[in-house]
């Protein structure tokens, strides 16, 4: 049998290293977070019944932002963006941060996106993720989970669109994931919803492509009482 032509493997194997790092399972503490999730559920104001229409809107909104500061972090890292910026990588988290007022959701995504790009950066030689994690460490900044996705998936060639999609099809299966814990709801339930989804995270993913900076914000009330109630419950399955 002739060998196979490598060149034809690229498009499989980009998008198998795609998967590896949308994948909910991947080790870096997801499983800890509910954003803010298991306060709602405590308080009956989140419920299997409402549940896919909440997240769809939590993908428009919060989302958005998600998905814009992915994008820029993406072209950041992108080859013909030239030499990577140390400073605006820090100045892209620190904007996120700035977005993020329930201190419980900011720093649960900062730890989730310092613990991906550690992760991705022991996989290969990656000299701008080494870079962009010296520097957070060297300025004490924050690592939020989006920025490091965009980072990570830009540093390795991959596709810009289908890594900001892949990003939000991420958070919204941890989501859907910590629901499970919180409330009776089914994984055949929780499938359809997961399912219900994905055209919702398509049209954000697609806005986010018009979109600067400044256009990045969002009005979600709920879930930021949600985040910064969540250290008074009395008992606790989640970190935040």
């Amino acid at each position: 049998m002739a060998p196979s032509d490598p060149t034809r493997m690229l498009p499989s194997l980009a998008d198998l290293r795609l998967l590896h790092f949308a994948d909910s399972a991947m080790p870096i503490g997801a499983l800890a977070h509910s954003f803010g999730l298991e306060s709602l559920a405590s308080r009956e104001l989140l419920q299997p019944s409402s549940l896919s229409g909440f997240l769809r809107e939590f993908l428009l909104e919060a989302g958005l932002v998600e998905a814009v500061f992915c994008r820029q972090s993406f072209r950041l890292a992108a080859p013909q963006q030239g030499a990577f910026s140390p400073d605006r990588w820090l100045e892209l988290n620190g904007l996120l941060s700035a977005r993020k007022l329930a201190r419980e959701s900011r720093n649960g995504s900062a730890s989730l996106g310092q613990n991906f790009l550690i992760a991705v950066a022991t996989l290969g030689n990656f000299p701008i993720l080494r870079e962009a994690l010296r520097a957070s460490k060297d300025s004490a900044g924050l690592i939020h989970h989006s920025t490091a996705f965009g980072l990570a998936t830009g540093a390795l060639g991959l596709n810009e669109d289908r890594a900001v999609v892949s990003f939000l099809h991420q958070s919204a299966t941890s989501l859907i994931g910590a629901c499970q814990r919180l409330m009776p709801l089914g994984q055949t339930e929780a499938t359809h919803i997961l399912w219900n989804l994905k055209p919702a995270m398509i049209e954000t993913a697609e806005h986010s492509a018009a979109c600067t900076l400044d256009d990045a914000c969002s009005f979600l009330p709920l879930p930021d009482w949600g985040a910064m109630e969540h250290p008074a419950l009395l008992t606790r399955l989640f970190v935040s």
